[in-house]
Order: C-alpha cells, then structure tokens, then sequence
C-alpha cells in the first residue's frame, strides 16, 4: 500500500453512479428476473473504464471500478456463495430496516417526508427486494468466476491511464452475519465463520492480483443507530467479536494490503445518534490492516479528528479520512478540504494520511441516489485540488 511519501495522495470509497442501461439490468439481476448476460457483461466493460478514465482525469490516485457490476455493496454476494435462498418477505420485511431505529424513533416526521421526496423522484423503491436472502445451506465460496471477472475488467479499463494503486472493496464477513438471516447453522458463532471462510476466498483473489484489498462494514459502527434499546457498553463487545470474525477472515493476508472501511451508511438526516468516533475507535484499529477509511468531513463528524490526538494508531498505519462527504450535493471548496488534511497530518505525520471520502456515492446500484453523479465528479476534483494544496503546506512547497 503506497503511503503520501512525497505528496497527499487522493482516493475514495468505492461506488459509483452506473449508467441506466446497467442499473436496468442489475434490478433484474437482484430480482432473480432473465436479463441479457452478453449486454449486462459488454455495458459493465464500458461503465467500468468510464469511471476509470473519470477517476483519473478528476485527479484521484488510488482507484477502483466504482462496483459498476454490483446492485449493492453487500447484496452481490448472495450470487458468489452457496448456501443463500430468496424466501417471500413476510409482512414488512421489505420495509426500511431503519425504521425502527434511534434515528426514525426520534424524528419520524422527518424520515415520513424524506421518503416521500425520495418515492417522487423515482427511487428508493427501486431498492425494494423480491423477498429476503437467508441462509439455508453450507456457505461455501462460488464465486470465483465472478471476481476474476471483476480483476480482469478493472485491469483493462486501466491501460494507460495514470494512477499510483487500484483497489476493490469486498464486503465484511461481520456486515453479511448482521443482515442475511441464517437459518441453517446451530450458532451464530459458526454462521460467522462460514461467512469468512467463503470471503477469504475473495479477498485472496483480489489481493493476488496486485490490488488492495477494502473491506466494508458500516454496521460495526451503525448497529448502535440501528438498534435502540442496546448500550454503548453493549454495542462495544458486539463490535469486538465482528472484528475477531474479520481478522479470522484476513488470516495470511498481509495488512499492508488491506484496508477497512466504516461509515455512517447514506443517512441523510439529522443523525444526532450516530455512535461516536471516541467510542469505538480503539476497537477499530484492532482490524488487521493497514489503513483505516471512516467518515470525517460531515458536520457530524467532522471535529472528531481529536480522537486520534488521545488514540494514536499503531506505528506504520494509514488514516484514509473522508474530506468530502457523500450526503450533500454542495462541493466542498479545496481550501476547506486542504484543511481537513492538515489537522490529520498534524496529528499522525504527514505520510499517514490518504485523502479519501465519507462513503460511497451509489452504495446501491437499483436505487436513488442522493448525490448526483455530476456532482460526485466535481467533489472529486476538488479533492483533488484540496491534496494539492495541503501537500504545498506540508511540504513547504511553492
């Protein structure tokens, strides 16, 4: 993993807005409905080297595919494991599964409106699963065709565009434990580790091939949001054990090849029960990797880069805090993101800090996005333009 040696380097979360023939098709797919395989696959090589030739041209370093072949951050997994069955929703399963946390308890005006904003503008209901994923079988890894596939199409989006390290994200063992059901394994001890046996599988592949490796997992750090009636104290050994299932998962994997990210998830709301960053930070920086991508830039966040001056991660660690946040369609002006550089430079050392994002700008592929894509592009550059300036006072440049 390169390290900010000679400048701040620039990179981001993951996902990006696909193009509407693609999210046609991945609704499709997630519905478990026929789609073309020879359009999906030639629109998916397209999409992918567009994002790639935008990620270069807005100045980002660190790059990636923009998940344009996944319908959702996690769900694509379902496709690549054995194990999983698509079972009829029973009577408000389909809903938001937020709708009974902090958040929605606390301001349900609020949310009521947003989602009516959110069903006019033509979307979140595309997210709507046909049923649920369960688990109701061995979990075993299948999906190595898939992820070469991936590997493969990445690769070649990228000859002869400029660009210091690729990345591609995987899903956590810990978020799919939270969210797929399992029906199948006596404890959820040993649901967990199937779960991470199968996506060793996946990260080896992705590793070997020469990238790095980003794992996701919101919900280490939304399960508190998401679940009311659960204690700091309590969503902290929760927390522990998710993280002992992740790093059973990297076993053999070099940290240097890994990095993990946590956010927030796409809440576009007031947010005032978001666990806190000082709460949970020490048990994050037990993941083995070697670089840590959290949300920083939101008016939520944004102060908590004091964590660190009390808990100083481990000597050789990357921070990849986020500078321009994914929940607003403001851009961030590049004075204001050099900023935010300089106050996580200041504390950990200049060569520790990659300029990232908050989150992804389309976690999911079938639904509305709250950032335009346009906009995405010009935060980007901005970020960009921001590193470039923080490099000039860290380094003392001209």
């Amino acid at each position: 993993m390169k390290r900010s040696t000679e400048r701040i380097l620039t990179t981001h979360v993951g996902s990006l807005s696909r193009p509407d023939a693609v999210s046609a098709i991945l609704l499709s797919k997630d519905r478990g409905q026929p789609y073309d395989r020879a359009a999906y696959a030639r629109l998916v090589r397209e999409a992918v080297a567009d994002v790639a030739r935008k990620q270069t041209q807005a100045g980002i370093d660190i790059v990636t595919d923009g998940e344009q072949g996944k319908a959702s951050f996690f769900g694509y997994i379902v496709e690549r494991f054995n194990g999983f069955e698509r079972k009829p929703a029973s009577p408000g399963q389909e809903g938001n599964p937020r709708a009974e946390s902090r958040e929605y308890r606390a301001f349900p005006d609020y949310y009521a409106w947003s989602e009516r904003i959110a069903e006019w503008a033509g979307g979140r209901g595309g997210d709507r699963r046909h049923g649920i994923d369960v688990c109701t079988g061995p979990v075993s890894y299948k999906g190595h065709a898939a992820v070469q596939t991936d590997i493969e199409t990445l690769k070649s989006a990228l000859t002869d565009l400029p660009h210091e390290e690729v990345f591609m994200p995987a899903i956590a063992p810990s978020y799919i434990f939270a969210t797929l059901r399992n029906e199948f394994y006596r404890t959820g001890e040993e649901y967990e580790q199937a779960l991470a046996d199968a996506l060793r599988e996946e990260y080896r592949a992705i590793v070997d091939a020469g990238f790095t490796l980003q794992i996701d997992d919101p919900r280490l750090i939304t399960y508190y949001m998401m679940n009311p009636d659960v204690s700091v104290a309590d969503c902290r050994k929760w927390a522990a054990r998710r993280v002992e299932a992740i790093n059973y998962s990297l076993r053999g994997i070099p940290p240097e090849r890994v990095r993990f990210h946590t956010c927030y998830s796409i809440d576009v709301g007031p947010r005032v029960h978001d666990m806190e960053l000082k709460d949970v930070v020490d048990i994050i920086l037990t993941i083995n990797a070697g670089a840590y991508s959290f949300e920083a830039a939101n008016p939520r966040h944004e102060h908590e880069y004091h964590v660190f001056e009390q808990c100083r991660p481990p000597d050789g660690k990357i921070l990849i805090p986020g500078v321009i946040s994914h929940t607003t369609n403001l851009v961030e002006h590049p004075e204001l993101i050099a900023e935010r550089i300089v106050r996580f430079a200041r504390i950990v050392g200049r060569e520790n800090v990659i300029a990232g994002a908050d989150c992804g700008f389309a976690a999911s592929g079938v639904r509305f996005n709250d950032t335009h894509p346009s906009v995405a592009w010009l935060k980007f550059a901005a970020l960009a333009e921001g590193a470039r300036l923080a490099t000039r006072h860290l380094w003392g440049r001209a």
